[in-house]
């Protein structure tokens, strides 16, 4: 007959276990501040939740239920209590710390929650190991307003890792610079001069406005926004709205775009609409010394030269006309080939001289 106690044997039946050491356990209680595991040794294991969790703000219970398997990490066999203390948020962030390794390794794609904006950069948990993505490696351009990326998730690979030195740094720069690479690829393989394509405005200049065409930019100058004169851009367009534009050239990775669509050109009927002899009206655009530009229709302009601008002597077109001013005339010359068009006021003035009296 064996000389060992009930108590002795069985604690030879149970498994020993050292600080440092992993183990599994379920779960047989969950209180307010601790987690209790069965980890099949002569006392319970505890989780504290300081140890389980860097978020103070959770309730264990929302997290953790009674039968759930675990692993943790053994910080003490004896807590001075009787208990085992143990650490799931350690474990985990060796777990994370590996993970992180083979991912810089491997260059992987992580994804993860951004779970901090710092001044200089954002902040990323991977299985409670902590990455920071300096501001310089959050977009491929500058981000004045790094808050508008809290709580988002976003992908990045890990661009140095140094955990002796507490150095894990994230990039997301660098895949948002080889999608846009492809992306630039596959745009110049698809379009041709000559497409009509669909945009988005990026930016507005006064001098044109940059189209975002999906892969590389396109630049809608001022002078190929309409058929008629634009004098300011920002007045026109926004950024954000949408515009089906034609490519007018490709040279390189340089896109001209146009809203002056052949078939929208107003001098395709001119010919008939403002032949001569023709009586018109049109708008006074600009002056010069020797006469008025005036404004048939959007891209077709007219010269009032200052001798038709009256029978009377006129020394200046701006001493009786205004920009904007509203005028009927007559078409007195019609040059297609050089689009230009001449116009008389003082042809419509010329009276037919009255019949004489029969004696």
């Amino acid at each position: 007959m064996s000389d060992l106690s009930f108590e002795q044997m069985l604690e030879g039946s149970l498994k020993t276990i050292h600080n440092g050491e992993v183990v599994e356990g379920t779960v047989i209680d969950v209180k307010d501040d601790e987690i209790i595991l069965n980890i099949g040794y002569k006392a319970d294991g505890i989780i504290t939740k300081s140890e389980y969790t860097n978020d103070s703000n959770v309730k264990l219970s929302d997290l953790v239920k009674v039968n759930d398997k675990m692993e943790a990490k053994v910080l003490k066999v004896n807590d001075g209590e009787g208990q085992v203390s143990l650490s799931y948020k350690r474990l985990a962030a060796e777990k994370g710390s590996k993970k992180l390794e083979d991912a810089y390794n491997n260059h992987e794609v992580l994804k993860a929650t951004v779970s901090q904006v710092l001044d200089g950069g954002l902040s990323v948990v991977v299985d409670e190991s902590r990455v920071f993505i300096p501001a310089s490696l959050v977009s491929d351009t500058y981000e004045k307003n790094l808050g508008k990326y809290a709580g988002q998730e976003i992908e990045f690979v890990i661009s140095e890792f140094n955990p002796k030195r507490r150095r894990i740094i994230g990039d997301r720069k660098q895949l948002l610079v080889a999608k846009k690479a492809e992306m630039q690829k596959e745009l110049f393989e698809r379009i041709h001069v000559g497409d009509v394509v669909e945009g988005v405005i990026k930016n507005v200049t006064d001098f044109g406005a940059f189209i975002d065409l999906g892969g590389a930019d396109g630049l809608l100058h001022i002078s190929e926004m309409s058929w008629g004169r634009v004098e300011n851009p920002k007045k026109v367009f926004k950024v954000g709205e949408k515009l089906s534009v034609l490519i007018k050239d490709i040279s390189g990775d340089k896109i001209a775009l146009s809203l002056k669509f052949e078939d929208q050109n107003p001098w395709l009927n001119a010919a008939e609409k403002y032949a001569v002899g023709n009586v018109v009206e049109g708008k006074v655009a600009r002056m010069t010394d020797f006469g008025a530009f005036v404004e048939l229709e959007p891209g077709v302009d007219a010269l009032l030269h200052v001798s038709q601008i009256s029978s009377e002597h006129v020394e200046k077109p701006s001493d009786v006309l205004k920009i904007g001013q509203e005028i009927t005339a007559k078409v007195v010359d019609f040059n297609e080939t050089d689009k230009k068009i001449s116009l008389s006021v003082k042809a419509l003035e010329t009276k037919v001289a009255a019949p004489a009296e029969a004696e």
